[in-house]
């Protein structure tokens, strides 16, 4: 009876041991998850990762408490877009009785209607009567527009190449800001392109243009967010200067996770697949071969007027958007359709370029704009391996080192899980 009374207490304190090892273990797991959960927050980092993607400019009950009683100025354009009905940012922001003074416009304009390269002026909103200005194209000192407000949206969706000027005119923004102490919320959006960070990082000042204005790699694999991080935190602005920064995050969403852009970036960029081919044919636009400007197929096809670079024919003539710059305008070109490709598996790649090069019967005119190509590629160097008929793996692997540089940079700043 004694044996049996203490065999049965030992094993039920062993049970309530357990039990209690067991909820002090959950509450300790718990409390640390709400833990990192509030870290999370207090860093603006978006905690959960299921659910419908939320871009910045949709999450207005995180931004719009902060412009309250505020004078407020907004870098945008037809991708500044709010919910499912894909309303403007700015007739949102109007309609909450935000005091928006002006707008800024970037390359492609305020409405996003100007072709690339074209002069942006300033003029006004015809839909809302807003001045816009512009600090694309030698428009760079506003110093006056800044002051007259008391913070600065951005709102831009990027596509995550280093020669889409859109991040160009995200480190003018800045520099303004900080210059002028004003605050700047950027208004965070997806990389379409985020699961990816590769090819040469631009070499020095000397390859500096509105085309390569960081020292980033050419698919640097950052949300405008994540490089507005990195910018202040690298210290780029002018005199190592700091913009009061504030990112809204995208929610539900990281670098592995698909993203097709709900509204074309620019004309020449009508869907998902061309902006996913974009880093790997842009380097074409250093020379006479098109791809695709003056078609309904913009960098979803490559061509020349010969024969001998396929059997596949187009003739460009002229879109919206792509009327006044079109290589190949008029004839027919002969080239490659990359329109069946699946656009989630094209990643930048050499191989266009390489092969091109290889089919050219007079190769010093393949080459036309070779300092734009230089400032395109970051450096003159990638040219070089081309005129030497460097391989794609050897070319790859004189990028290797300042590449790993790079990817480490990166992994300071990010806001979301890394796709590796």
């Amino acid at each position: 009876m004694i044996q049996t009374f203490f065999k049965s207490g030992w094993e039920k304190g062993c049970v309530f041991l357990l039990t209690f090892t067991l909820i002090s273990f959950s509450y300790a797991c718990q409390s640390s998850s709400s833990r990192e959960k509030k870290v999370a927050q207090e860093r603006g980092t978006p905690t959960d990762n299921d659910g419908p993607i939320v871009p910045g400019a949709d999450r207005l009950t995180a931004y719009l408490p902060l412009l309250e009683g505020k004078k407020v100025g907004l870098m945008g354009n037809q991708t500044s877009i709010v919910g499912t009905d894909k309303e403007h940012l700015v007739d949102v922001l109007l309609r909450e009785k935000v005091d928006i003074q002006f707008a800024f416009a970037p390359e492609h304009g305020f409405r996003g209607e100007i072709e690339r390269g074209e002069k942006v002026s300033n003029e006004v909103d015809i839909k809302t009567g807003l001045p816009l200005f512009t600090l694309y194209g030698g428009n760079e000192k506003q110093d006056s527009i800044v002051q007259s407000i008391d913070v600065m949206i951005f709102d831009l969706q990027d596509v995550g190449a280093r020669f889409y000027t859109y991040i160009t005119s995200l480190h003018r923004v800045m520099e303004l800001c900080a210059k002028h102490y004003k605050e700047l919320i950027v208004l965070d959006r997806p990389n379409p392109c985020g699961d990816q960070v590769d090819g040469p990082v631009r070499k020095d000042d000397k390859f500096k243009s509105n085309v390569s204005f960081h020292k980033i790699a050419m698919v640097h694999g950052l949300t405008v967010g994540e490089l507005a991080q990195m910018i202040n935190g690298e210290g780029w602005l002018e005199h190592s200067r700091q913009c009061k920064l504030t990112v809204i995050p995208v929610e539900n969403w990281d670098h592995s996770k698909r993203y097709e852009l709900p509204i074309v970036p620019s004309p020449s960029l009508p869907n998902h697949l061309s902006v996913r081919l974009y880093s790997s044919l842009c380097l074409f636009e250093a020379t006479d071969f098109s791809v695709g400007r003056g078609t309904d197929w913009p960098f979803q096809v490559i061509g020349y007027p010969s024969p001998v670079f396929g059997d596949f024919e187009f003739t460009p003539g002229e879109k919206s958007g792509m009327a006044k710059h079109v290589e190949g305008k008029g004839s027919v070109n002969y080239g490659l359709d990359l329109r069946k490709l699946n656009s989630d598996n094209q990643k930048f790649t050499l191989k266009y370029i390489l092969d091109f090069y290889d089919k050219m019967p007079d190769k010093s005119k393949f080459f036309t704009r070779p300092e734009f190509f230089d400032k395109l590629a970051g450096t003159d160097e990638l040219r070089k391996q081309i005129l030497a008929r460097k391989t794609e793996d050897e070319i790859r692997a004189s990028w290797e080192q300042d590449l790993a540089a790079y990817k480490g940079m990166r992994k300071k700043y990010l806001l979301y899980a890394d796709f590796e």
